[in-house]
């Protein structure tokens, strides 16, 4: 599995992501650009000693990126198909967008139908990104019956 951000902009949120794809085995990539330096203290702080167990990748071009994977879903408020509701498969790339903005609309315009949603009150904001993450890599490992996380 493998986790994608696009320009995230906290470091805090990154580094907690970081810690849950150590902890299951799950790729990190980050699209550029960042808001932040990878030696942000707060990332690190965040990611405390896990950072040397990520497989951590910086990417600046997310399209080229998408053109090698075979399936990948992009999380967003603005779906309508449940996270629960799609197959994903063991290579699965789980995409989120910014905590500030999201995902920029052309991905919306260009890959609908791999758009996926979180429920939840619809006059609510949007839920924490690191929490966004690690509810679509949980799902996407349940269904893998955690196969991945097998020492």
């Amino acid at each position: 599995m493998r986790i994608i951000l696009v320009h995230p902009e906290i470091p805090q949120n990154t580094g907690n992501i970081a810690r849950t794809c150590a902890a299951t085995r799950c790729k990190l990539i980050l699209v550029t650009p960042l808001g932040f330096s990878l030696s942000d203290r707060y990332m690190k702080r965040a990611g405390l000693d896990y950072w040397d167990r990520v497989d951590l990748e910086i990417i600046d071009d997310l399209d080229s990126y998408l053109s090698t994977c075979t399936q990948f879903f992009f999380f967003s408020s603005k779906a309508s198909q449940y996270y629960t509701d799609v197959k994903y498969d063991s290579d699965a790339a789980l995409i989120f967008g910014s905590e500030t903005s999201g995902l920029p609309d052309t991905y919306w315009t260009k890959y609908r139908e791999q758009f996926v949603t979180i429920p939840m009150v619809p006059e609510q904001r949007c839920i924490n990104l690191a929490t966004s993450a690690a509810v679509g890599l949980y799902e996407a490992l349940r269904q893998h019956q955690y196969n991945q996380l097998a020492l």
